[in-house]
C-alpha cells in the first residue's frame, strides 16, 4: 500500500511517463558507424596493461556493448516479471504504485526492442559462460528467488539501473562515441531518472514492511548479487571473443582501478537510499556493503589500492 506521502510523487511520475510516450522504432532512428564505436579510454582493458591491436580495441568496444545491452535486455524483462507478479498479488490495484509499474514495464518493452536493433547491428560473437551450464542454472535459480522477495528485488532494480546507467553516461558524454549509440543512451537515460525515482520511493516502504529474513537478505546477501551483475555484465566470453584468455582477463578487469572505482560510484546512491530508509545506521554498515561501495562503517568513501 502507498503512503499518503510517496503516492502524490508517484502519480507525478505516471503524469510525466504519459505526456512522454517515445517510439523508439520511428523517433530513433539511424544505425552505428564503421569505426570503433567508443574510445579507447572507454574499455575496460584501458588500465590493465594490455597491447591490443586496432582491430582488436575495435572489436572490444562492440563486444563490450554488445555484452551490456543483452544483459539490459535480460535485467528488464526480470524487471517486468518482478512488476507482474507484485500487481498480480497487490491487495489494491488502484493504487498509484500499479499504475506506475504498468507504466515502466511499457516503457520497458521499448527500450528492450531498441536495444534488440542495436544489438542485431553489433553482432557480437562472445558467448556468456556465466550464462552456460551450473552457474547459468544457479543464476536463473537466484533470479526467480530475487523476483518472490520484494525488498531485494527493489534493491536489485537500483543497482540494475545504476551501474548501466553510470556506464552509458561515460559512453555518451565521450566526444568519440557514434552518434546512434549516443542517441540510444541518452533516450535510456532519460527514462531511466524516472524508474529510479520510482524504486527509491519504493524500496524505504517496502522494506519497513518487511519480515526479518526478507531483512536479512537485503543486509547481507544483496552486496554479493550487485556484485555478480556487474561481473556479468563484462563477463570473460568478450575477452576470447578477441583473442585474449578469457578468465584471466576478466579478473584482472574486475580488479583494476577503473572497475574497482565503476562499482564504487554506481553502488553508493544504493547504500545512501538504504541508510535513508533505515535499513543501515551509521557506524552499523555490514562489512559486504561496505566492500561493495567502497567506504568506511558509517558509509564514507574510503581510499583503498585495488586488490592484488
Amino acid at each position: 500500500m502507498t503512503s499518503t506521502t510517496t503516492a502524490p510523487r508517484i502519480e507525478r511520475l505516471s503524469a510525466l511517463s504519459a505526456r512522454r510516450v517515445v517510439d523508439p522504432d520511428v523517433d530513433i532512428p539511424g544505425r552505428l558507424g564503421d569505426g570503433q564505436i567508443v574510445a579507447d579510454e572507454l574499455l575496460s582493458t584501458h588500465d590493465v596493461g594490455l597491447d591490443l591491436t586496432a582491430d582488436q580495441r575495435r572489436r572490444l568496444a562492440a563486444e563490450e556493448i554488445a555484452a551490456v545491452t543483452e544483459e539490459g535486455i535480460r535485467f528488464e524483462m526480470v524487471l517486468t516479471a518482478g512488476f507482474s507478479r507484485e500487481i498480480q498479488r497487490a491487495e489494491k490495484l488502484t493504487d498509484p504504485w500499479v499504475t506506475y509499474a504498468l507504466h515502466e514495464m511499457g516503457e520497458e518493452t521499448r527500450h528492450s526492442r531498441l536495444f534488440v536493433r542495436l544489438l542485431d547491428q553489433l553482432q557480437p560473437t562472445a558467448v556468456n559462460p556465466l550464462n552456460q551450464g551450473v552457474i547459468g542454472v544457479i543464476g536463473r535459480r537466484v533470479l526467480d528467488f530475487v523476483v518472490k522477495r520484494p525488498p531485494l528485488f527493489y534493491t536489485l532494480v537500483l543497482a540494475g539501473e545504476e551501474i548501466p546507467d553510470l556506464l552509458q553516461k561515460r559512453t555518451s558524454e565521450h566526444p568519440d562515441t557514434d552518434p546512434f549509440l549516443v542517441a540510444v543512451n541518452r533516450y535510456h537515460r532519460q527514462e531511466e531518472a524516472r524508474h529510479l525515482s520510482f524504486a527509491r520511493m519504493r524500496l524505504p516502504e517496502l522494506y519497513e514492511a518487511a519480515p526479518r529474513r526478507q531483512r536479512f537478505q537485503v543486509r547481507y546477501l544483496a552486496p554479493l548479487l550487485i556484485k555478480s551483475q556487474l561481473e556479468g555484465l563484462l563477463h570473460p566470453g568478450i575477452y576470447k571473443a578477441v583473442g585474449l584468455p578469457g578468465w584471466r582477463t576478466w579478473l584482472r578487469v574486475h580488479r583494476s582501478p577503473k572497475i574497482v572505482q565503476l562499482r564504487h560510484e554506481a553502488t553508493r546512491p544504493i547504500l545512501r537510499e538504504l541508510m535513508s530508509s533505515g535499513a543501515f545506521r551509521a557506524g552499523r554498515i555490514p562489512r559486504g556493503w561496505r566492500r561493495l561501495c567502497g567506504v568506511d562503517g558509517t558509509g564514507q568513501p574510503v581510499t583503498a589500492p585495488a586488490p592484488a
